[in-house]
């Protein structure tokens, strides 16, 4: 009876054991989003999943985002002039190309012709 409990406690010991290591693993994945109070955000559409379709978006927005709870809720508001919560897993940051980090192209054209120098 006492070599059954003792197979049980490693068992025990080593489900805990892989749980911390996965735990940890997964905690190491985790992306902290940059998002404060009057950024700008889109809205992920799980529906589109439901309904696939080649070249239909599945962000949409920008939404203004109103408040952020501790326990990642995001209260975003709409141009139409509603406000709704979400999830923070359903929305990501919106860059829209004059902030600074983004890249911008100057595209060249051919040179002058240089003047001789007299």
């Amino acid at each position: 009876m006492s070599e059954l409990e003792e197979l049980r406690l490693e068992a025990y010991e080593s489900s805990r054991i892989y749980k911390d290591q996965m735990k940890k693993w997964h905690d190491a994945k985790i992306v902290k989003k940059d998002v404060s109070v009057g950024d700008l955000v889109l809205l992920f559409h799980s529906k589109v999943k439901v309904f696939p379709r080649k070249l239909r978006s599945w962000w949409s927005g920008p939404f203004k985002v109103m408040d952020i709870s501790p326990s990642g809720t995001f209260e975003l508001w709409s141009e139409e002039g509603e406000t709704f919560k979400v999830n923070d897993q359903r929305v990501k940051r919106y860059y829209d190309g004059d902030e600074k980090g983004t890249i911008k192209v100057l595209y060249l054209g051919d040179p002058l012709p240089e003047e001789e120098i007299v």
